[in-house]
């Protein structure tokens, strides 16, 4: 019997309440009271976050349980330069994403405009946005203002803090390019008109701090409630408060110069609590080099030892030919959420580790923005099984919004519809947090 089998003969049984909360989740899916009806928004006490689709960014909008919020990435990206690896925009091609992305979080921030936070992960376009592709290229204050990713949701949103991996001097751990031409010289200027005009402050990244991003409005009434910054510019913190450096001996051996496709490597991940629900997230981290005495090392092996098991993890890298066994096993979660802008995100690698049970027992199921109709097609003329494990309101593409409900024990996954901005219910799943 597959999935979608036991869909059919456990929607009975689930709805008489005798399924476990696991089970209940495959059975429920479309069947939720709230599919079809407009999302109900966000309640004190609850922790969400929100994976924006806009089929050409990462980006992802937290609430914290007193209604702190934050936007992890805004990028923008020239995707449809792909061709047929693109995938498809959504609401459409009218807007940028940095506006898509701001309008999302109006509909969602239960303060609006006002956003406490915003964070990027790494300098790369699909995460930060850049100075070549924009809605606009503007003078302002002598420099060139790119209206695009962070930069046009500015436009719309007020921040009041950034934080950042290698501010204010760029140079963490080897100073950026100045002929570099994409995100780092944008969010520079960004942040410069920022802090001018809009009193933005910024801080730098503090690898193993303990609520950094911390609740603002009432944070003494959520104390079982953290988030704990885990990596950063290619290192590690570990429970004992030591740091490894991964790339260390690697750049000894490179001198000064940064070259922009390690900038990956550089990706800031986090580890967040409530409870006892955890949800993992670190950008595009993954790498794999030799230092220069020959040996092959892969940080999904060390990221494996500090990241702990995660109820809800996000794909790193998009799930492009990333979150090898160690990490996977490691993590070994329930709900994986993979943000989309290629056909060539969830390469069949990553989906067949993602759910294969000889790596950790247990369902699970994958959650992307979208899973298109061409890589289905190409699963399934391979003859690949891991089709079944994929949430199949991915289909679509749409927004997902992770929902803890107050105390941790209890979440949910909800697809919405990015076709427009109804904010249509189109699937939700419920889950059991972990007993930890």
């Amino acid at each position: 019997m597959d999935r979608r089998d036991f869909l059919k003969s456990t929607a009975f049984i689930s709805a008489l309440g005798l399924l476990g909360g696991w089970e209940e989740a495959f059975a429920s899916g479309c069947k939720d009271a709230s599919a079809g009806k407009r999302w109900g928004g966000w309640k004190k006490g609850h922790f969400q976050i929100h994976f924006i689709y806009t089929g050409v960014a990462e980006s992802m909008f937290f609430i914290l349980p007193d209604g702190t919020t934050m936007l992890l990435d805004c990028g923008d990206f020239d995707a449809l330069a792909r061709g047929a690896k693109a995938v498809p925009l959504l609401p459409g091609p009218g807007r940028h994403a940095g506006e898509w992305i701001a309008r999302y979080v109006r509909r969602v921030n239960p303060s609006d405009k006002e956003v406490d936070y915003m964070m990027l992960s790494h300098y790369h376009n699909d995460h930060a946005g850049c100075m070549t592709f924009n809605a606009g290229l503007e003078e302002r204050d002598g420099k060139p203002y790119s209206i695009s990713g962070f930069g046009q949701a500015a436009e719309y949103l007020h921040f009041g803090r950034a934080i950042d991996r290698c501010w204010p001097d760029y140079c963490d751990p080897l100073p950026f390019k100045e002929d570099d031409k994409e995100s780092y010289p944008h969010m520079k200027y960004v942040y410069d008109y920022l802090q001018k005009h809009e009193g933005l402050k910024i801080e730098k990244f503090e690898l193993g701090a303990l609520n950094q991003i911390r609740m603002l409005n009432d944070p003494g009434r959520y104390p079982d409630f953290f988030i704990r910054n885990i990596c950063g510019n290619g290192r590690l913190w570990n429970e004992d408060g030591t740091v490894t450096d991964l790339f260390k001996e690697y750049f000894a051996g490179k001198g000064t110069e940064y070259v922009n496709v390690y900038e990956n490597w550089m990706s800031l991940g986090m580890v967040v609590g409530y409870g006892p629900f955890r949800f993992f997230t670190a950008g595009d981290l993954y790498a794999s080099w030799r230092n220069p005495d020959g040996v092959k090392l892969c940080s999904d092996d060390y990221l494996a030892k500090v990241c702990g098991k995660a109820d809800v993890a996000k794909l790193n890298h998009h799930g492009h030919y990333s979150m090898k066994e160690s990490l996977v096993r490691a993590l070994g979660s329930r709900v994986w959420v993979s943000c989309v802008w290629d056909q060539m995100h969830n390469t069949p690698d990553v989906m067949k580790r993602l759910t294969d049970r000889n790596i950790y027992p247990g369902d699970r199921i994958v959650c992307p923005g979208i899973m298109p109709v061409e890589r289905r097609r190409q699963a399934d003329q391979a003859g690949e099984t891991w089709l079944e494990d994929v949430a199949d309101a991915s289909f679509e593409g749409g927004h997902i919004v992770l929902d803890v409900q107050p105390g941790g024990r209890r979440y949910s996954i909800t697809y919405l519809s990015a076709a427009d901005e109804s904010m249509t219910v189109r699937s939700v799943m419920h889950f059991n947090s972990f007993e930890k």
